[in-house]
C-alpha cells in the first residue's frame, strides 16, 4: 500500500492537509498518511508525530529562542521519514520548516512535493533558485505564482485557491443572530487576530482598543472573534476585558454564520482577508510585527500590498494599517463608514467579486481535488 507523509505547521495548513487527504482517498481508497498535523487531519485518521503547535511560529526574532527544540523536531521528522519510506512528501505552507525538511529528505530518493507556494516572489526573491534543487513540484494556490518559479526551473501546478471551498460563503446570518440574541439594530464586527501566538501577542491589544473607540460612536456594536485552536487560551484570556464584550465562537459552521451576520472586518493580514472576501463582508487590514523584523523585511520586501486581496487585485481594495500605522484610532475611524455600508462598502464588494474569479482551478472541480490529482499524477511519474 502507497503511504504518503504530510507535513502541516499550522493551523491552515492542517485543514488543506485535511482536505487533500480526503479528496485523495476519494480517488485511490489504498493509500496510506503519516505525517503532522493538528486535528482536521487527525480526523482524517492521521496521528501527528509531534504536537503542531510547536512549529506555528513567525517572525526572525520570535523562532530565535526555538532553534534547539526546532532542530530537535526536523531530526525526529526525518528519522521518522527515513524509516518509513514514504511515496512522497507533501509539506504543506510552514516555509521554513518545509524547505529545511525537503533539503534533508532529497538526498533520500523520495520526491518532495510543496503544497501553497512560499512567497518568495514577495521578498528574498534570490531563495527561488534553491527551491528547484529541494522541491519536484509546487501546488500554487495564486494564479500569477507559477510563471515566477518555472522561470528558476521549479515545477509548478496552479491548483487553484482553496478559499473557494471553505464554505465561507454560505453561512446564515439570522441564525447566528437568533443563537446570540443580536437584536436587528446591533451591528457585528468580526474581529480576526491571528492563529500565531507571535501575532495575537501584538495584535489582541490594538484590536480590544479599537473595539473601546467605535462602541462610544456605536453602542450598539457586537464583536465576534472566532477562535484558533493554538492560540484559543490566550484569546479568551484577553478578550475577557474587552469593551465591549465579545461573543467567542469556534464551529467552522458558526464561523461562517458570523462572517454573513456581520456588516464589517477588523482583520490581520494573511489568508483569513480572502475568506471574508468570499463572504462579502468589508473590512480592515491591521497587522504588526517585531520592530526590528519589520525594517529588515521592509529592506527586501518586492510586492505593493500586503493583503492577498490587493495583490490579486493589484489596488487598494481593503485598507491596510501596518506596523505603526497599525493604531486603534486609524483602524476605528476606518471601520466605521464600512460599518455604516456605504460607498466604501461596496467598492469593496465589487473589488473582492474580481479577485475570487481568478481563483478557480483551471481543470474544474475544487482546489482540494485538483491538489489532489497533482499529487497522483506525480506518483504516477
Amino acid at each position: 500500500m502507497t503511504l504518503l507523509y504530510l507535513v502541516a505547521g499550522e493551523s491552515s495548513g492542517d485543514v488543506l492537509g485535511a482536505r487533500l487527504i480526503a479528496s485523495l482517498r476519494a480517488m485511490r481508497p489504498a493509500l496510506r498518511f503519516a505525517g503532522i498535523g493538528g486535528d482536521r487531519m487527525a480526523e482524517q485518521g492521521v496521528g501527528s508525530l509531534f504536537p503542531m503547535r510547536e512549529l506555528a511560529l513567525m517572525g526572525l526574532l520570535e523562532v530565535l529562542p526555538k532553534i534547539r527544540s526546532l532542530a530537535r523536531r526536523m531530526e525526529q521528522t526525518v528519522a521518522d521519514i527515513t524509516a518509513r519510506r514514504p511515496a512522497a512528501v507533501v509539506t504543506i505552507d510552514s516555509p521554513g520548516f518545509a524547505m529545511r525538511l525537503a533539503k534533508r529528505v532529497k538526498p533520500l530518493g523520495i520526491p518532495v512535493i510543496h503544497y501553497v507556494a512560499p512567497q518568495v516572489w514577495a521578498w528574498r526573491q534570490g531563495r527561488v533558485k534553491e527551491m528547484a534543487h529541494r522541491l519536484d513540484r509546487i501546488l500554487a494556490l495564486l494564479p500569477f505564482e507559477p510563471p515566477f518559479f518555472e522561470k528558476a526551473g521549479v515545477p509548478v501546478t496552479f491548483v487553484g485557491h482553496p478559499v473557494l471551498e471553505s464554505g465561507a460563503d454560505k453561512g446564515n446570518a439570522a441564525r447566528f443572530r437568533a443563537v446570540h440574541g443580536i437584536a436587528a439594530h446591533e451591528e457585528v464586527v468580526l474581529v480576526m487576530p491571528g492563529s500565531r501566538r507571535t501575532e495575537i501577542s501584538r495584535l489582541l491589544p490594538v484590536f480590544g482598543e479599537t473595539l473601546r473607540l467605535l462602541a462610544a460612536h456605536r453602542p450598539g456594536l457586537r464583536p465576534v472573534v472566532p477562535l484558533a485552536g493554538p492560540v484559543e487560551e490566550a484569546v479568551r484570556a484577553a478578550a475577557a476585558h474587552w469593551h465591549p464584550k465579545p461573543i467567542l465562537i469556534r464551529d467552522v459552521a458558526e464561523k461562517h454564520d458570523a462572517y454573513a451576520a456581520a456588516s464589517a472586518g477588523l482583520i490581520k493580514s494573511g489568508t483569513s482577508s480572502l475568506e471574508v472576501a468570499l463572504a462579502g463582508v468589508p473590512m480592515v487590514v491591521g497587522y504588526r510585527v517585531n520592530p526590528i523584523t519589520a525594517t529588515i523585511v521592509r529592506r527586501l520586501i518586492k510586492v505593493k500590498y500586503a493583503s492577498i486581496v490587493n495583490l490579486l487585485a493589484d489596488a487598494p481594495v481593503i485598507p491596510e494599517y501596518l506596523q505603526g500605522d497599525c493604531r486603534p484610532d486609524l483602524l476605528a475611524a476606518a471601520l466605521e463608514p464600512l460599518l455604516a455600508g456605504g460607498p466604501e462598502a461596496r467598492a469593496q464588494r465589487e473589488g473582492f467579486a474580481r479577485v475570487l474569479s481568478k481563483l478557480a482551478p483551471p481543470g474544474g472541480g475544487s482546489p482540494s481535488e485538483a491538489a489532489a490529482r497533482a499529487v497522483l499524477a506525480m506518483l504516477s511519474e
